[in-house]
């Protein structure tokens, strides 16, 4: 990646040699394919590890929600686990985009889509968001990014969201305390692991 580059640019200039990379994906050893440019091409991140092994299991219908995809590793979580639920992988990094599609198309996960957020239909709503936002895109950015999604649960619905603690899990938990309605929502933390806040936003009506 280019020194002004991010894995939140829309379109990476650096090379897009795909490698292909062995995970375990919901209990399941699965090959996929990576590449430079885009958040943790390496391999499964720590946070989403610990994502991914502290939320409970998703709804087994309905709309699900990754958001900030990356080459997929939540949201092919989800289309394991949830193979009846459609599945909307959302990244504004495109080459994220088309990795994550490729990587659910390779896996025969066809409740799986991958695309950027403005091509999600507005009237969707969500039973549940797993992500692992992208916090190094700027407190603004990422406020008005959670308050563009999180109301777009359902009623019943819940987000998970993994921050690292030392990049600010504790006011971001607080911050949407103050944001979200108390009437309407609740926010929890819901898990601590490996410096790792996963924090829960339940939809209440």
């Amino acid at each position: 990646m280019s020194e002004h580059e991010h894995y939140f640019t829309a379109r990476p200039a650096s090379p897009g040699e795909q490698r292909t990379l062995d995970v375990t994906l919901a209990g399941r050893a699965v090959t996929v394919r990576t590449a430079p440019g885009i958040f943790s091409p390496e391999g499964l991140d720590k946070g989403t590890a610990v994502l991914l092994r502290e939320v409970p299991a998703p709804p087994a219908e309905g709309h699900l929600l990754d958001l900030g995809c990356g080459w997929g590793p939540i949201a092919l979580t989800l289309g394991l686990l949830s193979p009846d639920a459609t599945v909307w992988a959302v990244d504004v990094n495109e080459r994220s985009v088309a990795l994550a599609q490729a990587n659910a198309r390779s896996l025969g996960l066809s409740g799986v889509r991958a695309l950027t957020p403005d091509e999600v239909p507005d009237d969707v709503r969500f039973a549940a968001i797993w992500s692992n936002p992208p916090i190094r895109v700027g407190k603004a950015a990422l406020h008005a990014m959670l308050l563009q999604w999180l109301p777009r649960l359902e009623a019943g619905g819940a987000a998970h969201l993994v921050v690292q603690k030392n990049l600010g899990s504790d006011s971001l938990q607080r911050w949407l305390r103050q944001q979200l309605p108390s009437d309407a929502y609740a926010v929890e933390r819901f898990a601590s692991d490996k410096g790792f806040r996963v924090l829960a936003v339940h939809r209440l009506a």
